[in-house]
């Protein structure tokens, strides 16, 4: 089968090539999935560069979410046939025409969503759903978070809404505060703004921040910080900057804050079924319903994989970027 595929951790475009591997077999417990459309995530080229806390064994193939349909199923898979069209997210090797997964990490998608949608409804959104679980923040409570025009900070900011808990959307460009506006999300901050603290604290008045969701790092964990109420939680996410958390210690002793460590694949990968599947049912009906959108930034053929992963298209996209195998 064609897959994307790297024999040793390095630069995506300097690693990467179209290969030629088996089809997989699955296990008593897997399902075969035949891909019809793969997402790219940020954390995938993390895994391709080593970087990751997650390193395959090598010859590897890239990918961790997909949208395809059954053509297998393993001897002890009871709730999964051939021919389901289904997702799956937090698994291996999806940049490829097949892959197998554990029948715990697939989910039936209903035909109302179309491919580009279903293809990467788990990875980033299921993360910004569990977000929110993890930080207990309920309707009518504010939530702070940065790198808010990324996959996952657009996610949590209409999935929040929708279960009315405000949020303010931090970016560093006036062309990303006018990308979240054309998604109708509300209460949006440029940080090249000099007085961007003092908006948001006019936007919040009286009340107070009860959590934040830094994927940043350096100085901006520490922005976060200031800004955060008494006794909230701020959670580290992501690491943009390449920087260490920069925490002022006044803020942390005095505001009793607690700073928390969020991996969304291995929240998912220990989460039981059905709470997952309630999640996903939610992500499922916010889609349908037109409160959650996920936009296309391309869709590239396995043959042009180098050209998909390409630091400018990853850094410049407005939208996610897909494998068509």
């Amino acid at each position: 089968m064609r897959s994307a595929t790297y024999n040793e951790f390095g630069k995506p475009t300097e690693v990467l090539s179209l290969g030629d591997r088996p089809i997989p077999e699955p296990q008593a417990n897997e399902v075969r999935v035949k891909t019809v459309l793969a997402s790219i995530h940020n954390h995938d080229l993390l895994t391709v560069r080593g970087q990751y806390g997650f390193k395959p064994e090598l010859p590897a193939i890239g990918g961790s979410e997909a949208l395809g349909i059954i053509d297998a199923v393993g001897s002890d898979v009871k709730g999964l046939k051939v021919g389901q069209r289904v997702a799956a997210a937090s698994v291996q090797a999806t940049w490829a025409e097949y892959f197998v997964a554990d029948e715990d990490m697939v989910f039936a998608i209903p035909e109302s969503l179309d491919d580009e949608m279903a293809a990467q409804l788990i990875a980033m959104p299921l993360s910004a759903l569990m977000l929110l679980e993890f930080l207990e923040v309920k309707s009518g409570q504010w939530l702070i978070h940065n790198a808010a025009n990324g996959a996952v900070g657009k996610s949590l900011a209409m999935l929040a809404s929708a279960r009315g808990v405000h949020t303010i959307n931090v970016v560093r460009s006036g062309e990303a505060v006018k990308e979240l506006a054309a998604l109708n999300i509300k209460h949006n901050i440029n940080t090249e703004d000099d007085d961007w603290k003092d908006q948001v604290r006019q936007i919040i008045g009286d009340d107070s921040i009860s959590a934040a969701v830094d994927s940043v790092g350096g100085d901006a964990s520490g922005d976060l910080l200031s800004l955060l109420g008494h006794g909230g939680t701020l959670a580290s996410f992501g690491i943009m900057s390449g920087k260490p958390m920069t925490l002022n210690p006044t803020h942390l002793i005095f505001k009793q804050a607690i700073v928390k460590g969020f991996w969304g694949s291995k929240i998912s990968q220990e989460m039981s079924v059905d709470n997952k599947q309630r999640l996903i049912n939610e992500l499922i009906e916010r889609a349908v319903e037109g409160k959650l959108k996920l936009p296309v930034e391309a869709t590239f053929d396995l043959a042009d994989i180098t050209k998909a992963v390409d630091g400018k298209l990853q850094s410049g996209k407005n939208g996610k970027v897909l494998l068509k195998p």
